[in-house]
């Protein structure tokens, strides 16, 4: 057995890391064992052939919102699973024995896509609700972001640490409906820590694309990780579980994290904010012809129109976390720049340590700030006023664009024969919808994850009737906990309930 170095971690060529990854996870190990265990809900209570053996399911009479014009929409139809994926949507379907799903009062519709998430940030929820991005000298905002969650709590995690809060917080967006999210870990401080994240997104059971960010804190010691986890882990596209690299533009050497993301075939995405100066760097890489398809781009605030104009031009895809630019100082969130470049942008939640994680929340603030401004210049007499986003439109940037932006559009996004079953039904006859009159405004304006009855990933029923199946939520809350407890001590921050 070999010695640990003095951070406590094996070097990368060390011949038992592995055996040490295995030691290091077994919180996390136990906490996977709850998928089998006496749970909030058991799969005995729902249909079981879903997701498996090419069996067939049919969710019958819902009120059916496809996302595809080609497929359409219907006051009461059917969608027939067969396996993993869609067989077909439409009225009256005969699907012989094929288990039924009674999707009376509900609203089927394909799950939600979150382009942005910091999962491994579950613990730290609601610390930082009222801070700002980084510190700008006044004494009210000495707690930020950078300072706090990137330079001290986030330099303490374990790899146990890592798994249990990016385990913890898939589950809750399951819960609310999320069926696809890109998580932007950035606690990549050891290949452990890497293969933690992993193994978390793996056991969550849920469509998700793991985003590698090299060069940030300790893993910037380990060169090259990145073609270990897609060799290891990502050798083929049909699988749940894919990958992103990251290229963040504020870190020295971020141009090789861009060559092997594209000398791995993946896509590239990176934060991209005005407030940490990146403008500059931005511009350069526009003017250099860098951009491209591959390209996903994160906030895209205080960015030059030039640099707005090549990115639109090399059909670079756009991701907004509405909430968390206003709240916490981002600048302000560019909806209508990127609509009136012909850009569809995708939805995310970014960070839960400030904001909540559901869908309802980043499609409710988009639709009412994009609406602000665009009635403002009306108010105002102004004769150029942008044209009011819809609900429809809304739905469509937190299913189909983010799919897109993922490149995960063959296969999610839209209820569409061929595509595989990442679907979910919203009760309408919950007290805070009935009665029901307009299906995408009910979503977007009424709704929130109470109203999520039902989660299906690749034909996978991984919620049913209101409750998660077969995850123990009380051990696993323990487990989060007691990471959270570890995390506040070895980064020296007390535990207060009542100030940050």
């Amino acid at each position: 057995m070999c010695r640990l170095c003095d951070e406590g971690r094996p070097p990368l060529d060390c011949e038992s890391r592995r055996d040490f990854l295995k030691a290091s996870l077994v919180a996390g190990a136990a906490a996977a064992s709850v998928f089998a265990a006496t749970g909030v809900a058991s799969a005995q209570d729902a249909p079981q052939g879903t997701g498996t053996d090419g069996r067939r399911v049919l969710i019958k009479g819902g009120h059916v919102l496809s996302m595809d014009p080609a497929v359409g929409d219907f006051a009461t139809a059917d969608v027939l699973v067969s396996g993993r994926t869609i067989e077909a949507v439409g009225p009256n379907l005969d699907a012989g024995d094929a288990e039924v799903i009674d999707a009376t009062g509900m609203i089927v519709m394909p799950g939600f896509i979150d382009t942005h998430h910091h999962q491994f940030e579950t613990a730290l929820r609601s610390f930082l609700a009222d801070g700002i991005l980084v510190n700008d000298g006044l004494p009210e905002n000495a707690i930020n972001y950078y300072e706090y969650i990137l330079q001290k709590f986030s330099m303490v995690y374990r790899p146990q640490d890592v798994y249990i809060n990016e385990l913890f917080g898939g589950l809750a967006q399951l819960d609310t409906g999320v069926t696809t999210v890109m998580d932007v870990s950035q606690i990549h401080h050891s290949p452990e820590h890497s293969d933690a994240v992993v193994k978390a997104l793996q056991d969550t059971g849920r469509r998700a694309v793991f985003g590698y960010f090299e060069g940030w804190g300790d893993n910037a010691k380990y060169p090259g990780d990145a073609r270990r986890l897609k060799t290891e882990h990502f050798s083929s596209d049909d699988q749940l579980v894919t990958m992103v690299m990251g290229g963040e533009i504020y870190i020295p050497g971020y141009e090789e994290s861009w060559k092997i993301g594209r000398e791995l075939g993946l896509p590239v995405a990176l934060h991209v904010v005005g407030t940490f100066g990146m403008a500059p760097t931005f511009d350069k890489l526009a003017e250099a012809g860098m951009f491209g398809p591959d390209n996903i781009f994160i906030h895209m605030t205080g960015m030059s129109d030039m640099a707005w104009e090549k990115a639109a031009d090399a059909g670079a895809h756009v991701s907004l976390a509405v909430p968390i630019e206003m709240a916490m100082r981002h600048g302000m969130p560019p909806i209508q720049k990127a609509l009136d470049l012909g850009m569809q942008p995708s939805l995310s939640s970014d960070v839960e340590c400030t904001m909540s994680a559901d869908p309802f929340t980043q499609m409710r603030s988009t639709f009412t700030l994009q609406r602000a401004f665009a009635n403002e210049k009306a108010l105002a007499g102004d004769k150029d006023v942008p044209k009011l986003l819809t609900s429809r439109d809304v739905i469509r940037f937190a299913t189909l664009e983010g799919a897109k932006g993922l490149k995960l559009d063959t296969k999610t996004g839209t209820l569409t024969p061929g595509k595989e079953a990442d679907i979910i039904l919203l009760d309408a006859t919950a007290i805070n919808v009935t009665p029901l009159n307009h299906v995408p405004g009910a979503v977007v304006t009424l709704m929130d994850r109470t109203n999520v009855d039902t989660v299906m990933v690749a034909g996978k029923l991984r919620k049913f009737r209101g409750k998660l199946l077969d995850v123990d939520l009380p051990k696993l809350t323990s487990e989060l906990e007691a990471s959270r407890d570890y995390v506040f001590e070895a980064a020296g921050v007390p535990k207060d309930l009542f100030r940050m």
